[in-house]
């Protein structure tokens, strides 16, 4: 049977909080990092030069068909092999979640970027330039400001999406939220009230960005209403 106790207590448990707090702050720092080199990727991919959008175009290619689960694993068990830096104390599965997950949300939020770059219509990259401007203060000032306003929902989605994927880092025994809920698992054989635990940090988290992404629409809609 189903201990509504024991639900409550694995909800205000201290091993889970910290498990989520931990979720929640791989997830903020690849998405951080992933966010700037996406940027500079999708601005690539419109590059004049061929060499680079076919370099941009390959890298999108090889991380987006690429399993998260296999990327992660390579990245913890194969780069130990190619290099003995690697191998050192700092190489911890918060690192190693951190760069596999980075590689791979790089890759989406690149093709989300770029074709939110190309909506922004040519005509005024056109109009900036003949008024004397910058190759980079036109990204800056045109075109970068309406491609976020189009690219945040799907941006949005791309996080959740994240924060979710993070729960695979428990092949590398990272203790987040899932890996907690696991290790709580294993020694109370109880697991309807430790997965339901999770499962409403996990709707939680969720609800919260969704309403952080309706009020972030909100802000940057304004004068296009």
């Amino acid at each position: 049977m189903f201990q509504l106790d024991l639900f409550l207590q694995a909800i205000f448990s201290a091993p889970l909080f910290k498990g989520a707090l931990l979720t929640i702050g791989l997830s903020l720092c690849v998405m951080a990092v992933s966010l700037v080199l996406g940027m500079g990727l999708g601005s690539m991919a419109g590059s004049p030069r061929p060499a680079v959008r076919w370099l941009v175009t390959l890298y999108v290619w090889l991380f987006r068909g690429a399993p998260a689960l296999l990327v992660l694993l390579f990245v913890w068990n194969g780069l130990p092999q190619i290099s003995e830096i690697f191998r050192a104390g700092w190489f911890t599965p918060f690192v190693a979640a951190f760069l596999a997950l980075s590689l791979i949300q790089i890759a989406y939020l690149a093709e989300i970027l770029r074709s939110a770059f190309a909506a922004v219509g040519h005509g005024q990259r056109e109009g900036a330039a003949a008024l004397g401007m910058h190759r980079w203060q036109i990204f800056l000032v045109i075109t970068m400001p309406q491609a976020l306003r189009i690219a945040v929902p799907a941006l949005m989605n791309e996080f959740i999406s994240l924060l979710k994927t993070t729960s695979l880092a428990t092949v590398i025994s990272l203790k987040e939220l899932m890996t907690v809920s696991q290790f709580a698992i294993a020694t109370s054989f109880r697991f309807l009230e430790w997965y339901g635990a999770a499962l409403a940090y996990y709707l939680v988290i969720v609800s919260v960005l969704t309403l952080a992404q309706n009020r972030i629409e909100h802000v940057l809609s304004r004068g296009y209403r």
